[in-house]
């Protein structure tokens, strides 16, 4: 049976429901399918947000599903989870957001570079990753219009990709035919709490303009404004926005760019915790023709001015990849904000700072790739399920002190 591609768009004329068994604030990719889980697992759901579906970082990324950029620890284990759940759990509706298992191509452009991924590769490798090295030679059969110039690389083919803003809407949609109820523009504004208790009492449900919530936990879900819903809860959450562009070309013939490809130096610019630009390759072609290039990192607040700086020096990474994309006209270009945590792992799970909230964020960059992970974590969590990954590192009271690297 073909799915149902349908989306219908919930508003603020939806009755809000007065109690659940948890909120989520956030209807983006990760808000949605911690939504989708949980309903699957039997909880009645609401989700607010107080823009509309995939308003935020969801709807301004890639789509990127990667393993190939992490190294080893938490994050790695964390991805390559979450990579099983899209192409198992959630396998069956791949074609609701164009998930794409197209691997993912990391080039070297000099023999130093390819022996630093070479290493990278091996450590991957003995935990479990799919990855083989690619000579100078085979790259140009993996992509013809690549470069001349690079040493060598690496072929990484779980890496894959899917259309964000359609992830996130369909994840809803899926799970209010389970029940769910799905309010955007619905802001929360503080937080419920037995006899309204101080800060640190027990969160118990939701504030809106549109009336309160009464629900046993409600999941923090926000993005790059996660520290902003956790200040609601007097508990210090160091989410900060991180300022990314995205330039799209023309489109251009198909099969121009075959994989996900990007510069080996990539790893350490996602690594870095400068606040000042950092800038290497990443393009990608399209179902419909066109080209992404990013990838630019900088933490600027909400700056959402075009960079002059960041545009070329997106341009130049590209063309240093591909040649043949000196002559493409680049289309549009568009920002985001990646939730950038200091020591760069999410935030899941109970916060005992705040006993019935959770989180479900922090995830920078990584995000769509980690989110079906993350919400199928916290519905086993939720529901009092052994978790299939354990949540420690990414607990919400490491911060608690002040601490985190960066």
């Amino acid at each position: 049976m073909t799915p149902d591609r349908r989306i219908t768009t919930p508003g603020i004329a939806e009755e809000l429901p007065s109690t659940a068994d948890l909120v989520v604030i956030g209807a983006g990719v990760v808000g949605a399918a911690a939504a989708w889980f949980a309903a699957l697992a039997g909880l009645r759901v609401v989700v607010v947000d107080r823009g509309a579906v995939a308003g935020g970082t969801s709807g301004a990324g890639e789509g990127n599903v990667l393993v190939s950029d992490k190294e080893p620890g938490p994050e790695l284990e964390l991805a390559q989870y979450s990579r099983r759940v899209w192409g198992e759990d959630l396998g069956a509706y791949g074609g609701l957001w164009e998930f794409e298992s197209k691997g993912g191509l990391v080039v070297a452009s000099s023999p130093t570079a390819l022996g630093a991924l070479r290493t990278l590769a091996e450590q991957q490798r003995a935990l479990g990753v799919d990855v083989r090295e690619v000579s100078g030679a085979e790259l140009h059969a993996l992509e013809p219009r690549l470069t001349r110039e690079a040493a060598g690389g690496a072929l990484y083919p779980q890496d894959a990709q899917v259309q964000p803003m359609l992830a996130a809407a369909h994840l809803l949609r899926l799970a209010r035919r389970r029940g769910a109820v799905v309010r955007t523009r619905t802001e929360v504004v503080g937080f419920l709490r037995p006899g309204d208790g101080p800060a640190g009492s027990p969160v118990i449900g939701v504030r809106t303009p549109h009336g309160t919530v009464s629900a046993p936990v409600v999941l923090n879900a926000a993005g790059t404004w996660a520290g902003a819903v956790a200040g609601l809860a007097g508990v210090e959450l160091p989410v900060l926005p991180r300022r990314g562009f995205v330039l799209v070309t023309e489109p251009l013939p198909p099969a121009t760019v075959r994989h996900k490809v990007y510069a080996a130096d990539y790893v350490d610019a996602v690594a870095s915790s400068d606040a000042e630009l950092q800038a290497s390759p990443v393009v990608e072609g399209t179902g419909g023709g066109t080209v992404l290039i990013g990838s630019t990192r900088e933490r600027v607040g909400f700056d959402r001015r075009p960079s002059p700086a960041a545009l070329r020096a997106l341009a130049r990474g590209a063309i240093g990849l591909f040649p043949v994309l000196a002559s493409v006209r680049a289309m549009r270009v568009y920002a985001g904000f990646r939730p950038y945590c200091p020591d760069h792992l999410p935030v899941i799970g109970p916060d005992p700072r705040a006993p019935g909230l959770w989180h479900a964020c922090g995830h920078e960059g990584a995000g769509i790739g980690l989110a079906a992970g993350t919400g199928k974590l916290i519905a086993q969590a939720l529901t009092g399920e052994a978790t299939e990954l354990d949540l420690t590192p990414f607990a919400p009271e490491r911060f608690a002190g002040g601490g985190g690297r960066g």
